[in-house]
């Protein structure tokens, strides 16, 4: 026969397993690991490491460490545009876009999987007002187009929508497919700058940095213009059928 200790460990453990994975336990974990990551970039600015090469390394497996490296870094929000540049000055065109393209993919990716692991649960039943649950509703249903549009329209920050469409319902699919194809333009337009900022009054170099001040612009202005929608207005409360629309949107798989 089992003593009192023995018939009460299993509940115990039970217990302290689910306050463990709870949702809120889980967020903690997330809001952790994210000011770790930024402040160990602040204090070792691992930008600068990447950006001096790595010397006993030379074609591909440069590229790929490099990639690697660079997906790594863009999790814990070192700025893409360092990144790029880097990987320009590193690889030229020919080898840095794809390098770049690849690092932001996986980046995204580690992103949106800490966000939809650790956080999801937490934060969809605080998606309340109108902007909330429109932008939800809007990345839940079309997530490809959706994200496609914050990928192309650079005054949208890429961590953020990251981690904003990780608390949505859209599919990994949709989400890494827009990454890469959306931010290419962009990426291009940096990796390009990188490659020729020995010679910055080549066509190249100039070509690239009037694309990317054109889009910064483009971007401010298209801001300045939407700025009424994006003010929050009144609650609205959810009606039960608009709930159970919402419950049947399918949950993507992890």
């Amino acid at each position: 026969m089992l003593d009192p200790v023995d018939r009460s460990s299993p509940g115990l453990t039970v217990r302290c397993a689910r306050a463990l994975l709870s949702p809120w336990s889980r967020l903690s974990l997330l809001v952790v690991l994210l000011a770790s990551a930024g402040a160990a970039v602040l204090v070792y600015e691992p930008q600068r490491i990447i950006a001096a090469g790595w010397p006993q390394l030379s074609g591909g497996a440069a590229v790929v460490l490099f990639a690697a490296a660079y997906g790594v870094c863009t999790a814990a929000f070192v700025p893409r545009p360092l990144l790029n540049l880097a990987a320009g000055a590193l690889f030229g065109t020919q080898l840095g876009l794809p390098a770049a393209i690849a690092g932001t993919v996986l980046g995204a990716g580690i992103a949106f999987g800490l966000g939809r692991f650790l956080g999801q649960e937490a934060l969809r039943p605080l998606l309340r007002g109108r902007w909330l649950t429109a932008v939800d509703g809007q990345l839940s249903r079309h997530g490809f187009r959706s994200m496609m549009a914050i990928r192309l329209f650079p005054g949208v920050p890429f961590q953020a929508a990251n981690y904003v469409a990780s608390v949505s319902r859209m599919g990994w699919g949709p989400f890494l497919l827009a990454t890469g194809l959306g931010t290419i333009p962009n990426t291009a337009a940096y990796v390009v700058a990188g490659s020729e900022a020995g010679s910055p009054t080549s066509p190249a170099f100039l070509v690239a940095m009037g694309f990317i001040v054109l889009t910064g612009v483009a971007a401010a202005i298209v801001a300045w213009r939407k700025r009424d929608r994006l003010r929050p207005g009144p609650a609205k409360p959810r009606t039960d059928a608009e709930s159970e629309a919402e419950d049947r949107i399918p949950q993507p798989v992890a």
